[in-house]
């Protein structure tokens, strides 16, 4: 019976601000699976980072209950069989599994999907054929409702989710304000399309910044993915019936997830301008997968959607790039290849 090397990152330490390393325990033991039947076994090939992970680890419950110490850290994974007792799967296919931090996995059958490498490149089932892909487009088009001419103002517009709603937002006739960390991640953003990339590090409070968006006009749709100092100035910002979709809040999740910042103090600002705010999560959305992929696979082709990644390889970085996402150092999806 054929071995293997498994190793696993085990999540044994809940954080109180910035998640790293010393949160989590690599572990490595050697096994040789007997399949049971339509069980399939994995090999990992890419695993994903994502914000959402660290609110997983908060101490109180959110949309599910905190994620158990001393359990795999779960992550949606592409990857490719090595054995099959399922007549759906073969050696060698290539599928999409929420299997976790692990090199190796038995999972049942019904538990992962197929991806054809023909149709786009694998690593697309994380992003924008992923869940980025599903929370951005069902988000904006559902919950921001974009009308063509509209003004967009997204915000942590070059990460994973952020410059996916970016792009359907032009797509969708949309006039987008972009807002980013940093002079590269403008410059890529303007390349994309956007009206104004904006370095909200360059803006010294939530004042200036609200100053410079109503010289562009005031918001329409606000999608939301970093909170603070950003929603504090477009919550000011809002033209009438303005529509607020709170993806992410980024910016609180390194300690104020248990006890968060006094906020938001701009609420008057909804009455006001008779505004609508909605948060949006991705599972929402899974049963409507095939819908998102018709609409969007036909542009990723053709190459009128980018899909950026920012790649780190080694199993044993997947800690360090979870902490890399909270200091805005990736651009795109942040991806960990395997080997």
């Amino acid at each position: 019976m054929t071995s293997y090397n498994l190793k696993q990152w085990f999540y044994v330490k809940r954080p109180d601000g910035r998640v790293s390393e010393q949160h989590y325990a690599l572990r490595e033991s050697v096994i040789s699976p007997t399949l049971a039947k339509n069980e399939v076994l994995l090999e990992a090939k890419y695993i994903s980072v994502d914000p959402y992970m660290r609110i997983q680890q908060a101490a109180k419950p959110n949309w599910e209950q905190p994620h158990a110490l001393n359990t795999v850290q779960g992550a949606a994974v592409v990857a490719q069989v090595l054995k099959s007792n399922s007549e759906r799967f073969k050696q060698g296919d290539w599928v999409s599994a929420y299997s976790g931090w692990q090199t190796h996995a038995v999972v049942h059958a019904n538990e992962i999907q197929a991806l054809n490498p023909n149709d786009a490149d694998v690593k697309t089932a994380l992003g924008v054929l992923g869940m980025p892909g599903r929370t951005a487009w069902f988000g904006l088009m559902e919950a921001g409702k974009p009308k063509a001419g509209e003004t967009v103002v997204v915000s942590g517009a070059a990460g994973a989710v952020g410059s996916l709603v970016t792009q359907f937002a032009i797509k969708n006739g949309c006039r987008v304000i972009a807002l980013a960390g940093s002079e590269e991640k403008c410059t890529w953003l303007e390349k994309l399309g956007v009206a104004y990339a904006l370095n909200y590090k360059q803006f010294d409070s939530a004042q200036q910044l609200h100053e410079r968006l109503m010289e562009l006009g005031g918001v329409d749709v606000y999608f939301d993915n970093v909170g603070g100092m950003n929603t504090d100035a477009v919550l000011s910002s809002l033209n009438l019936r303005a529509r607020v979709v709170i993806c992410g809040q980024i910016s609180q999740y390194d300690g104020s997830l248990d006890n968060p910042e006094l906020g938001p103090r701009f609420l008057h600002q909804l009455l006001y301008k008779r505004a609508t705010i909605q948060g949006i999560l991705a599972r929402d959305f899974t049963h409507r997968m095939p819908e998102m992929i018709n609409h969007i696979l036909p542009w990723l082709k053709t190459g009128e959607i980018q899909f950026k990644t920012t790649e780190i390889n080694g199993f044993e970085n997947l800690p360090s790039a979870l902490e890399g996402l909270f200091e805005g150092k990736n651009i795109g999806k942040a991806i960990v290849r395997v080997k």
